[in-house]
């Protein structure tokens, strides 16, 4: 082969390595490595004819924008004796405690504990009773039974069920719900007369019942502990 031969196939080596670096170059550089100066990707000001600076033009936003995580690290505690304090603090105690799956929950013990009252059921009621409402309601049990009487109960509905108070007194997480329902009760005697109530008529009630659960035990039935009326 002559020189000139071997100096065609110099040049074709040589181009050869030069395209391979600058694909190699290309690649490496045209990657982000996560190391690079985060300035570097934000939009520069550009000098206008006068000396000074005009704003970058708008450029398209397609980053990904993450909730602020210090938002919920700004929001002020509760105030003092409200129940929303209240519901944090059975939460410090109790984190799975939940106000929503609560006012639910209050929701199906009052339509159980209402009904098993009427039919004087006791033994359903021991369970879900503190020791001093189940000696009021057992002892109106007794006393109903006694004057051969008996109880109807029929709840048409309850319009609302509102956590009012909530406290941690020690151990004990105390809940207040007001309860808002509209019912037909009638008491009728051993012929089957009317004594009281009317059987015809819908009354709207509204009533409040706390419920009380130890946080450290493992049981996570809550029992109610008081019962009253609000006119």
């Amino acid at each position: 082969m002559d020189h000139t031969g071997i100096a065609l196939l110099d040049i074709v080596f040589f181009a050869m390595v030069a395209g391979f670096l600058i694909l190699r170059l290309r690649s490496v550089l045209g990657r982000r490595s996560g190391d690079e100066n985060a300035e570097r990707w934000r939009p520069r000001s550009s000098q206008n004819p006068a000396g000074g600076t005009r704003p970058a033009e708008p450029v398209a936003d397609n980053v990904t924008r993450f909730p602020d995580r210090t938002a919920a690290a700004d929001t002020p505690p509760p105030a003092p004796g409200t129940v929303e304090a209240g519901i944090a603090a059975i939460r410090s105690a109790d984190a799975g405690f939940d106000a929503k799956g609560f006012q639910q929950g209050a929701r199906g013990a009052f339509e159980m504990i209402l009904n098993a009252f009427a039919r004087g059921d006791a033994d359903a009621l021991r369970p879900l009773l503190g020791d001093d409402v189940f000696r009021s309601f057992s002892g109106a049990i007794k006393a109903r039974g006694e004057a051969k009487q008996t109880l109807a109960t029929t709840l048409i509905g309850i319009k609302s069920a509102e956590i009012i108070d909530a406290a941690l007194k020690g151990r004990e997480a105390v809940v207040t719900v007001k309860f808002v329902t509209e019912q037909v009760n009638v008491t009728r005697d051993a012929a089957g007369a009317v004594v009281d109530g009317d059987p015809n008529r819908v009354e709207a009630l509204t009533d409040l019942w706390t419920f009380s659960r130890n946080t450290r035990s493992r049981d996570p039935n809550w029992l109610l502990v008081q019962t009253s009326e609000q006119n």
